[in-house]
Formats: structure tokens, C-alpha cells, sequence
């Protein structure tokens, strides 16, 4: 991993904030720290690779710090929740996040969430030095662009987070190929898959059906198969 990776983690328990503070400086990361997501916004900038924020916090919410963030970036966001907070876990996500760890967590766990979200940025925002013409995917009015990381529907360029790309981008390799939530979760997320891992994989399902499908709610792009998994569907 570069040297220079950039982590801002807003966290209003200073405890655990320092406590990964020191994980990450260990790892070679540059960590900025932010009590608040006053503070954090005003501390996030170009060179972020990574957000670690704190759902429950006084003042602006963790859910509406994802917001604004999504409104001028598209770097991940790991959110940090506490365990009966299910629901904030989804509300999380479709505001905005990446991923979610449950405190109390490990530090070994959280290295492991960093490590895949730093390396899904790092491929999505790259740079090659010369064009593919077998970069290109246009299927059922999608174009894919995977030299500069674009998704463009009818002419327009859909703004995606590195998660949501990848997802696609995968389905879209493999047209009419079902992947179980299994499947699909581990190759994108790169970890193993658990059961409460099918929720995560929903909502960003969602978000990208919003994103792409003249009709979200009766999308004929990405297909659920009922009891087998999911597809991008080529046939329109």
C-alpha cells in the first residue's frame, strides 16, 4: 500500500479514536483525526483515501457527515456502529457508505475492512499509461469504461462510488451469468461472506437499479433470481 494513504477517521470517543490512530500510523497510513463531523468535513480533502466515521455522534449525524461527503467525493467511507443499531447500518449505506464494522471490533477486523476498501479506491481511481480498446463494455445501453473507471447511461455520466462500480462492473463482465450473494460478495469485498452480509449486498444493489434502471422498482438491467442470485440481463 503507498506510504502517503490518507485516512481521516471521525470519531467522538477520543479513546478509540487514538487507539486506531496508532493501528493505522503502524501500517504506514497518514491519519487525520476529526471529533466531529463538523470537523471532519472541514478536514476532508483531495488527497483522502478513506473515511472511518462514527454513526452515533453529537451534532451532525454520521449518516448526514456521509451525505455531505457525497456531495464532493467519492472516497470510501467506513462507518463504525454500535451493535443494536441495525438499522442506522442501512440507513448508513444508502446514504452513502461503503461498509460498516460493529463495535466492539478487533483491530485485526478493522485492518482487514481498511486493506479492501484502500485497494478497490486505489484501482478505481488508477491511471494506465495507454488505452484498451478491450476496456469498453456497452451492453443494453450501458457503457462501461474501465481504462477511466465510467459509467455512462443515454449519454450521461452516472456519478457511482468505487463499491457500487465494482459490483457492476463485474456483472457486466459476465452477462446472463447468475453470482450468489456469496459469490458476488466475496469477489467484490474481498472477504468472507456472512449472512448478515446479504443486507449490505441489497442496498448497494439498490443504489446502483436507481442509478441506471428507467424503473428501479421493475428493473430489467440487474435481475434477482429468485433463490440463486443476481445478473446483469444483456437481452432487452
Amino acid at each position: 500500500m503507498d506510504d502517503e494513504t490518507q485516512i481521516l477517521i471521525i470519531e467522538d470517543d477520543k479513546d478509540l479514536r487514538e487507539g486506531v490512530k496508532i493501528l493505522l500510523e503502524g501500517e504506514n497510513h497518514i491519519v487525520i483525526e476529526a471529533e466531529n463531523g463538523i470537523e471532519g468535513l472541514s478536514k476532508l480533502n483531495e488527497d483522502t483515501d478513506l473515511v472511518i466515521l462514527d454513526i452515533m455522534m453529537p451534532g451532525i449525524s454520521g449518516i448526514k457527515t456521509c451525505e455531505k461527503i457525497r456531495e464532493i467525493s467519492n472516497v470510501p467511507v467506513l462507518f463504525l456502529t454500535a451493535k443494536s443499531q441495525e438499522s442506522d447500518k442501512l440507513i448508513g449505506l444508502m446514504a452513502g457508505g461503503d461498509d460498516y464494522l460493529t463495535k466492539p471490533f478487533s483491530y485485526t477486523e478493522l485492518l482487514v475492512r481498511v486493506r479492501a476498501l484502500l485497494r478497490r479506491y486505489k484501482i478505481y481511481q488508477g491511471k494506465k499509461s495507454s488505452r484498451n480498446n478491450n476496456s469498453i463494455i456497452e451492453l443494453a445501453g450501458i457503457k462501461l469504461d474501465m481504462e477511466y473507471n465510467h459509467v455512462i447511461v443515454k449519454g450521461e455520466e452516472i456519478n457511482m462510488t468505487d463499491t457500487e462500480y465494482q459490483i457492476l462492473k463485474l456483472l457486466m463482465k459476465h452477462p446472463n451469468q447468475i453470482f450468489t450473494a456469496q459469490s458476488l460478495y466475496e469477489s467484490v469485498w474481498n472477504e468472507p461472506f456472512f449472512y448478515n452480509c446479504t443486507n449490505t449486498l441489497m442496498v448497494h444493489i439498490r443504489k446502483i437499479r436507481k442509478k441506471i434502471e428507467e424503473n428501479p422498482q421493475d428493473p430489467s438491467l440487474i435481475i434477482t433470481v429468485w433463490g440463486k442470485g443476481y445478473k446483469f440481463n444483456e437481452k432487452q
